[in-house]
């Protein structure tokens, strides 16, 4: 599966959507790829995290964003499951959880229930290794400043805002994989 015949048939070579696109999903990518490289000992499966990675923000389109130049309906908090749903249409069931389950360090039950987030109410943690370094991985890079590595104190203070748990998580995943 070439994850950008899927990108080409939700995105519009040409303009800044996929631009951005783009540019957020390569940087994710690069980083679970190096993540991966330097852990043999994790043995994730590093086709499916490169697809994976390029796919995880499948859903975005489908949001009001017009930051980043989406003109859907939903709430941007929605693009996880709605690129879940997508994934899934498209036969990659496995491809889409991991959009689902990257926003922040991932949403549990209780979150979602608590904060009265418009998502289904189910638990949307990553759960594999290769979901929790992608999740790992799109922390780093925003889609407002391309190309912009952030720094893990800057990633810390915005998952503090969501939350300790995010923190810890995030924490955990550092001592992990870097």
């Amino acid at each position: 599966m070439d994850p950008h015949t899927i990108i080409d048939k939700y995105y519009t070579k040409g303009t800044k959507l996929y631009d951005i696109y783009i540019s957020h999903v390569t940087d994710v990518t690069n980083k679970a790829l190096k993540i991966a490289r330097k852990h043999p000992e994790l043995a994730v499966d590093v086709q499916f995290l490169e697809e994976a990675s390029l796919l995880h923000d499948s859903g975005i389109f489908l949001t009001k964003a017009p930051h980043i130049k989406c003109k859907g309906e939903h709430p941007y908090i929605r693009h996880g499951y709605l690129g879940r749903e997508l994934l899934t249409a498209e036969g990659l069931p496995k491809h889409g959880l991991v959009c689902e389950r990257h926003t922040g360090t991932g949403l549990s039950l209780e979150t979602i229930l608590k904060r009265k987030l418009p998502i289904p109410h189910r638990d949307m943690r990553p759960q594999s290794m290769e979901e929790k370094i992608i999740c790992f991985a799109d922390k780093f890079f925003s889609k407002s400043k391309l190309g912009k590595e952030k720094s893990i104190k800057k990633i810390r203070k915005n998952l503090g805002k969501h939350g300790k748990h995010q923190v810890e998580q995030f924490d955990e995943w550092c001592e992990m994989f870097l």
